[in-house]
């Protein structure tokens, strides 16, 4: 009879052990429903910087050097950058660079991030094409949401003007 009782003790202490262990690996692997990890829309600004605030400055093609600035494409990038500073803010950044305390696409060309990341270079290149053909940066964040920026040759970007 004890040895039954231990049997079954132990049978039970190992299940529930079992079940935690699951449950907490399961919790632990799979992201919280608040964060951009499981896929969802990473960090961007709803609306353009209020009045009288200044966003950062995008770096200029002077502060690129080395593995920044070897395609045209990485450069050019900066310099348009400069010119949708506001637009820039309310996109978000599939790199995910939210990760690492970015808010927006803007926050990636204020430093050297955005000339050494493909997915910075084509949403900037998709934001600046659809600004030019008038579209709104809620419209245009719609598209990156629904990866539209994926089709952009960074190649052929270098010269878009």
């Amino acid at each position: 009879m004890t040895r039954h009782l231990f049997h079954n003790k132990f049978v039970h202490r190992s299940l529930i052990l079992a079940f935690l262990f699951v449950t907490l690996t399961m919790s632990w692997a799979s992201p919280s429903p608040f964060s951009s990890e499981d896929g969802g829309v990473p960090a961007f600004n709803a609306g353009p910087p209020p009045k009288g605030t200044k966003l950062p400055p995008v770096l200029t093609k002077a502060d690129l050097w080395g593995a920044d600035a070897q395609n045209p494409y990485q450069t050019h990038a900066y310099e348009l950058a400069a010119k949708i500073p506001n637009v820039l803010h309310q996109q978000p950044c599939y790199c995910y660079c939210d990760r690492m305390g970015h808010n927006s696409l803007h926050s990636c060309f204020e430093g050297t991030h955005g000339a050494q990341c493909s997915t910075c270079l084509k949403e900037l290149y998709y934001s600046y094409q659809q600004h030019q053909k008038g579209k709104t940066a809620a419209q245009i964040r719609a598209g990156i949401i629904k990866g539209e920026w994926k089709q952009i040759d960074l190649i052929a970007a270098a010269s878009i003007n």
